[in-house]
């Protein structure tokens, strides 16, 4: 059962929530053991624990449940089982049995939690390192999570045939900006972007309609995809983000004020290609941990916010050094 229980255990610590609420006490009493373990066991306890005690694989040793089978013997014979470890004791009283298997009463549930507690009040770094290490994994899988999805959805990310995009083809470093046209940070994220590819010209920024300020934003999307059937997307994009603010009501406004045929435009718009489009923008954008904007991939790198021009540069420089891993 202990064996089954650990395992139990460890999955549970698998996840956020687990972690949270479960290891300050597993790992009090794991600490509890390293200090206990060079101890000399009380001949009285380790009497006592005999009488009763089920062979148990530690913490190092995997025991199958047919392996700690055996024939039943004789009722006239009296078998002691083999004196219980310190990390078995320990390891029933966190899972809330005592050496019989049945369940420890709240008494001894509370000694077990004073001791647990007394020695995280003792070594409260124990709960910094905890956390230190929990906030590691989880940046980890989120990373992992991240790369997979850039992976499985790179073509729509780098390469969608709807997204405009600003710089040469074969640029050998691709940015990806997500944007609202209602959004005060992408406003000024446009000096830093055309101030990069103006002065690198082997840099290529992907241009990602994400509107997330309502059906005006939405619309301003739309107009702004459609634009580009007239070859007017990047003229009517600068203006739009130099609007104060774009409403359904302006943004034909600011369309004929670029030069576009704004019948065309309305026609154009009617595309259910364009809706689809930021719906698939959308969904990845969240499967990627960016839910607001601006927000820019730069080969693996997420980075959720505004980003000035010099750090843009330098995360160009550091994915050169290495080669596009997605972009």
């Amino acid at each position: 059962m202990a064996g089954s229980q650990l395992s139990d255990m460890l999955s549970t610590l698998t996840t956020t929530k687990g972690v949270l609420f479960a290891a300050p006490l597993v790992l009090g009493a794991g600490l509890l053991i390293s200090v206990s373990g060079s101890q000399s066991v009380n001949p009285e306890t380790a009497e006592t624990t005999q009488k009763s005690a089920p062979v148990v694989a530690t913490s190092t040793t995997t025991t199958t449940a047919s392996k700690a089978e055996k024939p039943a013997e004789p009722s006239n014979v009296t078998t002691a089982a083999a004196p219980e470890t310190t990390e078995t004791s320990l390891l029933k009283k966190v899972s809330g049995t005592n050496t019989s298997g049945a369940k420890f009463s709240a008494q001894q549930r509370d000694e077990i939690g004073k001791i647990v507690k007394d020695y995280l009040l003792a070594n409260p770094r124990i709960l910094v390192e905890m956390s230190e290490k929990l906030q590691k994994i989880q940046q980890e899988e989120q990373n992992r999570q991240r790369e997979q999805v850039l992976s499985s959805a790179k073509d729509s990310i780098f390469r969608s045939p709807v997204d405009f995009a600003l710089g040469d083809k074969d640029a050998d470093v691709t940015i990806v900006e997500y944007f609202d046209y209602n959004c005060g940070w992408c406003k000024r994220a446009l000096n830093e972007v055309t101030k990069l590819t103006d002065g690198d010209k082997k840099v290529r920024v992907v241009m990602k309609e994400f509107p997330i300020f309502g059906e005006h934003s939405e619309y301003a999307a739309r107009a702004a995809l459609a634009s580009k059937a007239q070859g007017k997307y990047w003229d009517f994009h600068v203006a739009l983000m130099k609007e104060q603010r774009v409403t359904k009501d302006n943004v034909m406004q600011i369309a004929k004020r670029v030069g576009i045929d704004v019948a065309k435009l309305k026609q154009e718009m009617e595309n259910p290609k364009y809706g689809e489009a930021i719906k698939e923008t959308q969904q990845i954008a969240t499967s990627l941990g960016i839910e607001g904007t601006p927000g820019f991939i730069i080969d693996s790198q997420i980075n959720p916010g505004f980003v000035p021009y010099d750090r843009l540069k330098q995360l160009v420089a550091d994915v050169r050094k290495t080669g596009c891993k997605f972009c």
